[in-house]
């Protein structure tokens, strides 16, 4: 599936190629702490399957609790996260992040990852009362 999208303000776009069955729900402590959410939900992919269009991201390194070095792809001005990558041999797998496609209703997570870190109350959320916009 072909998608493009961008960061808040819309200084960096891109447009890539990705496999709409392969969109994950992460629950990490780290996706919780970058997002200020209970969950991130990322699209996987190669870095050969992204192509910017306008902008440089700021990348920001961390390693995770598996080990695993990540980097974070984000729009220095509006902070929007966009990217991860990995580095060695895990330097190609990347993931998008859903929130920047403009085609994300197209894209359904199918899996979800670290469940032991989820919110207490996630499963609550479909019982509680909402409004269309406030």
């Amino acid at each position: 599936m072909r998608i493009d999208g961008q960061c808040h303000c819309g200084k960096i776009t891109f447009e890539a190629e990705v496999d709409p069955e392969v969109v994950s729900v992460c629950h990490c402590t780290d996706c919780q702490t970058l997002t200020g959410s209970p969950f991130r939900v990322t699209v996987l992919c190669t870095g050969a399957d992204v192509r910017l269009t306008a902008g440089t991201p700021k990348v920001y390194g961390k390693r995770g609790d598996n080990g695993r070095m990540r980097f974070q792809h984000f729009c220095g001005d509006c902070g929007s996260p966009l990217f991860t990558s990995g580095e060695g041999d895990q330097a190609g797998d990347w993931g998008i992040r859903w929130g920047s496609i403009r085609q994300r209703d197209a894209l359904r997570p199918v899996r979800q990852i670290w469940c032991q870190s989820a919110a207490v109350w996630i499963d609550a959320v479909p019982l509680l009362p909402g409004r269309p916009q406030d």
